[in-house]
Formats: C-alpha cells, structure tokens, sequence
C-alpha cells in the first residue's frame, strides 16, 4: 500500500464517482463521523456520485438513504438499493422467501455449534441474509471466526468478515456485483468500463474484490489490523481512520479538480 499522498494527480482527476464502505470507514460505533459527513457533502456539491455498499441490513440502512447526501446505499452485499425512500431488490420476492427458511437454519446451527457465537444486534433488519456479531457487542477470536465461515459456506453460503461482522447469504450477489447492478440502474452505465473514473474506499477483508477491482482503491489507516489476513490490498492508504480518512481522501480528490 502506497500513502495517500503517492495517489497521483491524473488518476485522480478522472474520478468521477466514489464507492465507499460504511462501518469503520465513514462511521465509528456506528455512527457517521461529522466529517465523513461533510466530505459526502462536499463530494456530492462538487458533482460526483455517492454510493455507498454495506454488509449492514436494509433496516438500519433506511434512515441514512434518506438523509446523507448519497446517490444510494446497496445494502446486505449487494442485494438491497437504497434510493432515497426508493427500496430495488436484485433477486425476486419468491427467492428471498425460499432463502430466508434456509438462512435462518444455518443461524441456529451456527449458534448451536459455536461458543459465544451472538447474532448481530441488527438482525431483525436483515431481510437477505444473516450477520454473527464478532467485534460490535460480542467478541469471536480468530478460530471461532473461521468456525463460523465454515459452517455457511458448508450449508452452500457466501460468506465474509467485514470489520464487525460475519455475513452469509445466498446468491451470487457481493459487494461488486451490487456496484455493477446500482450503477447500471441509476446512471445506465458499465461500471467495468469506467472503473477508472471511480474511487473505493474500505476497511476490512469484506472490502477486498473491491481493491482488486479498482486501481483507485484505499483503505482508511485502520484497515492495518487485517493486512495480515488479506489476499487483495487497497492500493492507497490514508494517515488517519475512519471518518477521518475517509475525509481526506475526498479532499484528495476534490484538491485535483
């Protein structure tokens, strides 16, 4: 990973849109710190688009599709957009019924099985897929983490780590694949054909096809504790973490117009 300062002024003034992850990246405890807020602000005043893509759940995602300054938030990895008070889904009312008996089992199996395995706080939320909390409330180490992955990609699940949660879903939905489908459905346009005009910004493993993805990819400083379990790094990283990262990455952005 290169400094932030390392990002050079040409790539930067091709962005025109900027992906972001939400928690621990623009957030802390849960909360939007008020200068990730204002870099969303001053993104979007300046004409760029604002997606955001989280594993959160579409519940607890509502009340921020409608009032940060975003074009969207895809929520649950990718299968739930946000626009505004708009609600799109990427599979049918049909599919998400048949898969919400099936993730629920392997929930119970995965609470049966693993000691102190907790689901998520914002479980009742959920509409797509299932979460175990293993740094927001309750605490999993490492082996009990990969205990837990384990056990849903058996049952045939997608599964991955985001900085606060284990997420597992079915489909073949993600975070890209959620980026692909919301910028194809607001803007009309192939996100693989322009990546080079968008920026990712992330924290965590959960972030990773993204920093494969896109070579205007970076990580707020806190990402540094999961470097070791990572396969794809960002290819920048910020001075600070979090909201404040995120802020400066903006301001690198925004200093290249």
């Amino acid at each position: 990973m290169l400094t932030l300062s390392h990002w050079p002024i040409a790539q930067r003034q091709r962005i025109r849109g900027v992906l972001t992850d939400i928690d621990d990246t623009l957030t802390c405890d849960g909360q939007i710190s008020s200068d990730a807020l204002q870099a969303l602000q001053d993104l979007k005043s300046s004409g760029y688009a604002v997606i955001a893509i989280t594993g959160r759940p579409v519940g607890w995602s509502e009340p921020f599709a409608q009032s940060w300054p975003v074009d969207a938030i895809v929520a649950e990895n990718g299968a739930v957009a946000l626009l505004g008070q708009r609600k799109l889904y990427l599979q049918d009312a049909s599919t998400r019924k048949h898969n919400r008996s099936r993730m629920q089992a392997v929930m119970q199996q995965v609470l049966r099985t693993v000691p102190g395995a907790q689901a998520s706080h914002d479980s009742d939320g959920r509409e797509t897929d299932i979460a175990i909390d293993h740094s927001e409330f309750h605490h999993l180490d490492e082996a009990r983490i990969a205990q837990v992955v384990e056990l849903m990609q058996n049952a045939g699940m997608n599964a991955t780590v985001s900085s606060i949660h284990i997420n597992g879903w079915f489909g073949t939905h993600n975070k890209l694949e959620g980026a692909r489908w919301i910028v194809r459905e607001l803007f009309e346009r192939d996100l693989d054909a322009e990546r080079d005009a968008w920026a990712y910004v992330g924290d965590s493993t959960n972030d990773q096809l993204m920093f494969a993805h896109f070579a205007n990819s970076v990580g707020v400083a806190n990402i540094q504790r999961f470097v070791p379990t990572l396969q794809h790094l960002p290819r920048y990283i910020t001075p600070s973490e979090r909201g404040t990262g995120f802020h400066e990455v903006a301001q690198a952005i925004l200093a290249s117009r």
